[in-house]
């Protein structure tokens, strides 16, 4: 497997681990419907949370959350539609950023919430 699939595995292990300990519940992982996938879908309390992980090993390039194009997030909202309503939920979605760089022995998590408000 390439190295940067590998990055991202570990930074969605790290971004459950994170949302966890955060009392969050992870309801599903790498979430597909048509050609989007949603790397996790979680919920705290009466929120739920799509969240987009973007791990990178340096910031020299710029920040992970900088690598999310407006098709990902057409994609991303196509996709919770269909999950919301397939399920019936009476949630309210919000659609949140969990940016990691990860390197050889320091790991930095941010989450933005509400994310693509900012797009």
């Amino acid at each position: 497997m390439a190295d940067h699939n590998e990055l991202g595995k570990k930074g969605e292990q790290l971004a459950i681990h994170f949302l966890i300990e955060n009392n969050y519940k992870i309801l599903e992982k790498n979430y597909r419907y048509l050609k989007a996938e949603v790397d996790i879908i979680a919920q705290k309390e009466n929120t739920l949370a799509v969240i987009e992980v973007k791990t990178r090993s340096t910031d020299y390039f710029g920040n992970p959350q900088d690598f999310i194009t407006p098709k990902k997030i057409q994609l991303l909202l196509l996709a919770i539609d269909h999950y919301v309503v397939e399920r019936d939920l009476d949630v309210e979605v919000r659609f949140d950023i969990i940016a990691i760089i990860h390197q050889k022995n320091t790991t930095k998590i941010e989450h933005l919430e509400d994310a693509f408000l900012h797009f």
